[in-house]
């Protein structure tokens, strides 16, 4: 497919898992892209993944940090032109249990890095001129952000923070932006390992399709949200789980 061709896009926490697949699937589609992570060696690799120098780059920092954010930017302008397609896929979650117990420094630092981040990924992309050129952006969520997740729960409100913030974005920088999200379920990533590890065909029992999500279902619906074939999408989160919410789980 040739959706994206000529296209440059930005994609945060794209050296492994759920952000480097949504990387090659725009690749595959045409675009030229920009990964953030901050592992060196690990961005490096995913480059070489890609197909190398000319069709990505890599920029190594914190997705959270203004300077990083602007040096990625000049970065993906230079060598591909300027940017209309942006993925905030970056998220931590550092916490693991009861609200009565949360470390309020870790919540900040969420709230920082999967909220606060994308607004100002998206303001920098504003003011280098997105609005006038147009473009897409897409917030990677997730379904704990849909309902009550225990354990998670405060990943989970920043992930219903991260929506609002789409849609609230979708109605600011319309017609000539659109902002949409998805929102997985558990997908068999490093980063959501502690969640299925050693008992996956337990925690897949719930999903109506019967399996945990790979990233490259994440990355279809990313790519899909990005192109023209949603043209008329925005403010909108689009819920890849494999039928888990319709059974009641999360």
């Amino acid at each position: 497919m040739t959706r994206l061709t000529d296209r440059t896009a930005i994609v945060t926490g794209a050296s492994r898992g759920i952000g480097l697949a949504i990387a090659e699937r725009l690749v595959a589609e045409g675009a030229r892209v920009v990964i953030t992570a901050r592992k060196v060696d690990a961005l490096e690799t995913a480059v070489a993944a890609l197909g190398g120098p000319d069709r990505a780059r890599f920029v190594a920092g914190s997705a959270d940090d203004p300077a990083h954010q602007d040096e990625v930017i000049a970065a993906a302008t230079e060598a591909f032109g300027p940017v209309t397609l942006m993925v905030n896929n970056t998220g931590i979650n550092p916490v693991y249990g009861p609200l009565m117990s949360l470390d309020l420094a870790a919540a900040r630092k969420i709230v920082e890095t999967n909220c606060l981040a994308a607004i100002s990924w998206v303001q920098k992309l504003h003011a280098d001129g997105l609005a006038e050129r147009g473009g897409s952006i897409v917030n990677v969520a997730s379904v704990a952000g849909l309902k009550p997740a225990p354990g998670i729960g405060f990943y989970g409100a920043s992930k219903s923070m991260l929506i609002h913030l789409t849609e609230e974005l979708a109605v600011e920088l319309g017609p000539a932006i659109r902002v949409n999200a998805v929102a997985p379920a558990v997908v068999k990533t490093k980063f959501a390992a502690a969640l299925y590890e050693g008992r996956e065909e337990a925690v897949a029992a719930p999903y109506p399709m019967k399996r945990l999500g790979a990233p490259e279902d994440i990355a279809g619906a990313v790519a899909f949200l990005l192109s023209e074939d949603a043209a008329w999408v925005t403010g909108q989160t689009l819920t890849v789980d494999g039928g888990l919410l319709l059974t009641g789980g999360v």
